[in-house]
């Protein structure tokens, strides 16, 4: 689950800086519809952040600690 989670950010960023550096090279001013794409991925990825934490310290909590020798 959490490799999927961590692909799915990967692809997630990857996407998001290809589309930036179209945008960025473009002479006419961001469209609100990019504007609102890019709000979307940034969300997005802030959430699967959360959700990969989430589940990162699930796995951690549910471990017995172990011994020092």
């Amino acid at each position: 689950m959490m490799t999927a989670l961590g692909n799915t950010i990967k692809e997630e960023v990857h996407e998001l800086i290809d589309i930036q550096i179209e945008m960025f090279g473009q002479t006419a001013p961001l469209t609100p519809s990019q504007l609102q794409e890019f709000h979307c991925r940034f969300e997005k990825i802030g959430w699967l952040c959360k959700e990969l934490d989430r589940i990162g310290a699930r796995s951690v909590v549910g471990r017995p600690l172990k011994r020092a020798a």
